[in-house]
């Protein structure tokens, strides 16, 4: 009897490196709309994610003293909660008090908007571009403005409830997750590492962020407090907060003493507020962060302060705040499981990423047992 001979199997169709280009790109939009749409929910997700990750570390001294596993994940909880708790408090304090200082001080900011709006007349500024700026100045217009970015933080805080839970459940499974290594060895040592590198970068990036934020706190504080600028713990409280928005987080935290101090010392002291905040928080925060910055989890300047942008497009004020921590996880997702993505890591100003570095690497994981 004839055996009868099985069909063949029709070969893969190879992909052309343009096609294949283009297919990640169709990918990656239709991935980024999906989040656009979500960013309610994956705003908070990824908040969340980033308090595990930075608050993980308080459970090892309680492992080391051989305490049950629910103990460590209740001090996980209570430190993300309380650094969740005090970063709102901070933003919260700090607008409520330029509100209550604008109410105070509405007759002179009234007389500075005028003092303005004569000048502007006086060097040929037409009277359109004049009632402009006396709408800008106005009391009422800046309390409207403050009652917005309230609004803001309200919408936010409405969210924090899904992060206080999303908390509870990545922190009781990050103590199962502590374990892959042991359970699967080196079959997945690999994807390990790369989740132990993002959760390093993550912790290097915010304690970086935290030190030179206390730094500039403290210069901005007391120049304000020798100026006369009213509530210069507020303004250095508010300096400290936006220095976890890179690069421009510093211009959110100027335009408050900068408005008060045009109306407690005209145009001397606002110049003296601005020059100083220029002087101290570009210098540090614009020229000398970023490349701690950069080095702690190896991202290029470039791309720091591009992610802020997109990410804040993508997902809204959480992204800017969240915008490093989301590259460098999209990095290790995307790029770092792929041999051939090794020069755009490069690029993206991984120092490891060489062939040089693969090779030993390589070397290195393969004498491991």
């Amino acid at each position: 009897m004839k055996r009868e001979t099985p069909p063949a199997v029709p070969a893969a169709p190879v992909l052309s490196p343009s096609l294949r280009v283009l297919l990640t790109l169709a990918a990656a939009a239709v991935v980024l709309a999906g989040v656009y749409v979500a960013r309610g929910v994956f705003g908070p997700l990824a908040l969340a994610i980033v308090l595990v990750i930075i608050c993980e570390p308080a459970r090892r001294p309680l492992q080391r003293l051989g305490w049950p596993r629910w103990a460590g994940t209740t001090a996980v909880i209570v430190v993300a909660y309380l650094v969740l708790l005090g970063m709102a408090a901070l933003l919260w304090v700090a607008g409520t008090q330029f509100a209550v200082l604008v109410a105070d001080y509405a007759d002179k900011l009234r007389a500075s908007a005028d003092d303005v709006i004569a000048w502007l007349q006086s060097v040929g500024l037409d009277q359109q571009a004049a009632d402009a700026t006396a709408s800008a100045l106005d009391p009422t217009a800046i309390v409207g403005v403050v009652s917005s970015l309230g609004g803001t933080v309200i919408s936010i805080a409405t969210a924090l409830f899904f992060v206080f839970a999303y908390v509870i459940f990545m922190a009781a499974d990050a103590a199962r997750y502590g374990e892959a290594e042991r359970v699967f060895g080196a079959e997945r040592r690999p994807v390990i590492q790369r989740a132990r590198g993002f959760n390093t970068g993550v912790r290097r990036y915010y304690v970086v962020n935290a030190t030179f934020g206390a730094i500039v706190a403290i210069i901005d504080g007391l120049a304000l407090w020798a100026l006369g600028v009213p509530a210069p713990v507020t303004w250095a409280i508010l300096a400290f907060v936006t220095n976890f928005i890179p690069n421009i987080g510093f211009v959110i935290g100027l335009i408050p003493p900068a408005v008060l101090a045009f109306v407690v010392g005209g145009w001397p002291m606002l110049l003296a507020v601005i020059a100083i905040y220029c002087v101290v928080n570009v210098v540090l925060q614009v020229l000398v962060q970023p490349k701690f910055v950069s080095d702690a989890v190896d991202l290029s300047l470039t791309l720091s302060f591009f992610s802020v942008i997109f990410w804040t497009l993508v997902i809204g004020p959480l992204g800017a705040i969240l915008s490093i921590p989301l590259t460098l996880f999209v990095r290790a997702l995307v790029l770092e499981g792929d041999p051939g993505s090794t020069w755009l890591r490069w690029l993206s100003g991984d120092r490891g990423a060489t062939p040089q570095a693969a090779a030993r690497a390589a070397q290195t994981a393969g004498r491991r047992p």
